[in-house]
């Protein structure tokens, strides 16, 4: 429902836009370019889903033989003690658990090619359980939380365009960047147990959100001793030879339990052709209103009005210039990358904003293009707090983003 509510929101506020735009400012040119958008959109919508078939079919054949040969489960019985306590309506040892970590671990990676399908797969799980086919679940927002929070450990895409933008030193927002990230993380998990009226204060999630955090504190203190050229090769290398890893020791789990192999992946290939064609209409819906909003200006004076009113408050408002690419990144992955490239052309790659742009890319990820393609994947249409919980993990990502930028880039 409020997917719903947000989805007419869009056309609605684009149309007044546009209309204020021809009458009093005369701008013959913003109902073709909001017409162009829709065509554009959809087009790129199918074109999504038709690159996701392919993607689908090969990470979901894969994920099929870790499920026959006993890989998944066994990764499910180590994770359950942690899993259970915040996810506490899953059953303890539940195949799921596997799944999901799967997914987060690709997401932590930037691999998010391989991240969707698992990420689906997990869904799938999850609404087996589910005894209201329609409604959204607690265990699914936490799930989808943790994903629209963008958890990401290694930035690789982010930290090449800065290189091609000419930055004189292309990792210098790989640290600001993993902190926005975990902070944002933090902060949906603590959001969403609020609401979900789960226990954080327990043993085993203190610990291991305590050893999270000690986690990324090594990660900052063992790339911060790195050379330029060192990290940028450990970053392009590490997750894609670990992902290799992972598909390895998938074959080697159906070997080990004498399996057909081949046969295993062909199912699970032919189900991820199905779960890519399903989600077609809820891309196609959700991209078409986005690039609406986005033909109309809606954004660009969004943007403006946040200056003036900072301004007039006395608020020190440079990093408003990264602000479309923060806006954008919930709405689109490749419109906030557009916006991030947009800003670092316009205000140099190692200028504060231009930075903080990147920082914005990173910290969070594209809240309702998840949520629609992940509860479409399931028939899922009564989304509860999942829109409220992932926009406000957003905005922690935000905040954390700004501040953590002036600590590290502030002249």
């Amino acid at each position: 429902m409020v997917l719903n509510y947000i989805w007419i929101s869009f056309f609605c506020i684009a149309f007044v836009i546009a209309t204020i735009k021809l009458c009093f400012f005369g701008d013959t040119e913003v109902f073709p370019a909001i017409m162009d958008s829709t065509f554009d959109t959809a087009k790129t919508a199918f074109e999504i889903s038709l690159g996701l078939t392919g993607v689908l079919s090969l990470w979901l054949g894969i994920m099929k033989i870790g499920e026959r040969g006993g890989l998944i489960n066994a990764l499910a019985r180590v994770l359950s003690p942690v899993m259970t306590k915040l996810f506490p309506d899953i059953p303890k040892n539940h195949p799921v658990f596997g799944n999901m970590f799967m997914n987060i671990s690709a997401n932590m990676l930037g691999l998010d090619n391989a991240a969707t399908p698992l990420g689906l797969k997990t869904m799938e799980g999850l609404q087996q359980l589910n005894s209201q086919k329609d409604t959204a679940t607690n265990p699914m927002i936490m799930f989808l939380v943790l994903n629209t929070s963008g958890l990401t450990i290694v930035p690789v895409s982010i930290l090449v365009y800065r290189a091609q933008m000419g930055a004189a030193q292309p990792t210098d927002v790989f640290l600001p960047i993993l902190l926005a990230t975990f902070a944002a993380t933090l902060g949906g998990i603590v959001i969403t147990s609020v609401y979900q009226k789960i226990n954080l204060f327990n043993r085993t999630l203190i610990l291991t959100l305590g050893g999270a955090c000690l986690a990324v504190a090594a990660l900052v203190w063992g790339f911060s001793r790195l050379d330029r050229e060192t990290m940028d090769t450990v970053a392009a290398n590490f997750a894609n030879v670990l992902l290799l890893l992972i598909v390895m020791l998938f074959i080697i789990s159906g070997l080990r339990k004498r399996i057909n192999a081949y046969d295993a992946f062909v199912e699970g290939a032919k189900e991820g052709f199905q779960t890519a064609v399903r989600i077609i209409p809820y891309l196609v819906a959700m991209l078409v209103a986005i690039g609406v909003f986005r033909a109309s200006g809606a954004l660009d004076w969004l943007v403006e009005g946040l200056r003036s009113m900072f301004e007039s408050f006395g608020v020190a408002a440079e990093w408003v210039g990264a602000l479309p690419t923060a806006l954008m990144k919930p709405l689109s992955g490749s419109g906030a990358r557009g916006m991030m490239v947009d800003t670092m052309t316009n205000y140099g790659a190692d200028s504060f904003v231009g930075r903080l742009s990147c920082i914005f890319q990173g910290s969070t990820d594209t809240t309702f293009y998840i949520l629609a393609v992940y509860f479409g994947a399931v028939g899922v249409t009564k989304t509860r707090h999942a829109v409220v919980c992932g926009l406000l993990a957003d905005l922690v990502g935000i905040v954390a983003a700004i501040f953590i930028c002036y600590l590290f880039f502030a002249d």
